[in-house]
């Protein structure tokens, strides 16, 4: 993991940016960013639907919030000129948590990819071919793509079924990552790490019980915070991935199997981190 004792403020630690949410699902957004920060990051932006921006900027003071235009069905419709200016200024950015697969979201995806200079996570309904493809095309030195699906929307880039990724995650996220030059999170009971270059990482550890709503958020959110302080992408999702699973031991161990919240998720990361 990078080391923090080297810097001497927050700039030190790297500017993350996480677009996200929707009008439905305004909370996704927070995990995320507060995930980044408990994970080292110096500088927190988020951009998000205007209907619920203010919301956010109270529950998150930590944060510069960008409000969104959104769609008739209260999904984020595209990026301002303000936060495509903060992606390319970003360190790491994050596009996905709280937003469904859709045209929007494709549209949202892409520009970010456009203007990212550094690490993208792609993360929820963010996952999608033509944001690959769109990657594919700009191929940017110094830019780089973490995806973290689980088996499910695994599936759904394949098109195929979710029983048939679970049967072959290690095949599937190797080929997957070198095919499309990526870093692959295939996150399960037994989470695949895959790199471009074929090198692949195996977690075992965690807890049934982060299998709850939002903790997906979370470990985007941990992986961005990790690049932003200057990990490389496959180290920032290894690393992303075992201290997200660290996390849920502790938590099981404290609340019981399952029953702990995603929101609590992030407030052990920093323990973890320095006990590493």
């Amino acid at each position: 993991m990078p080391d923090p004792s080297g810097g001497t403020s927050k700039e030190d630690r790297g500017r993350v940016m996480v677009i996200g949410g929707s009008r439905q699902i305004p909370g996704a957004v927070l995990l995320t960013g507060i995930a980044a920060l408990r994970a080292g990051a110096g500088k927190l932006q988020v951009a998000t639907v205007a209907d619920a921006a203010m919301s956010l900027v109270m529950s998150l003071p930590e944060a510069r919030v960008i409000g969104l235009p959104a769609t008739r069905t209260g999904a984020i419709r595209d990026l301002d000129s303000d936060a495509t200016r903060s992606v390319g200024t970003a360190h790491a950015a994050v596009v996905g948590p709280g937003m469904d697969r859709s045209t929007a979201t494709q549209r949202v995806a892409r520009t970010v990819i456009a203007n990212a200079q550094s690490t993208v996570v792609l993360d929820a309904g963010a996952l999608d071919a033509m944001a690959l493809a769109a990657f594919r095309r700009r191929r940017s030195a110094g830019v780089a793509m973490v995806l973290t699906p689980h088996a499910g929307e695994m599936a759904a880039l394949l098109d195929t079924d979710e029983d048939t990724v679970m049967a072959n995650g290690e095949t599937i996220a190797r080929e997957f990552a070198q095919a499309w030059n990526v870093v692959l999170a295939l996150k399960g009971p037994t989470t695949w790490i895959a790199a471009p270059d074929g090198r692949m990482w195996v977690n075992t550890a965690g807890s049934v019980g982060l299998g709850t709503s939002g903790s997906g958020d979370v470990l985007a959110g941990v992986i961005a915070g990790l690049a932003a302080r200057g990990a490389t992408p496959e180290q920032a999702a290894v690393w992303g991935v075992s201290l997200h699973a660290r996390a849920g031991a502790r938590l099981s161990r404290r609340h019981g199997q399952v029953g702990f919240l995603a929101r609590e998720i992030s407030g052990e990361i920093p323990a973890l981190m320095h006990g590493l």
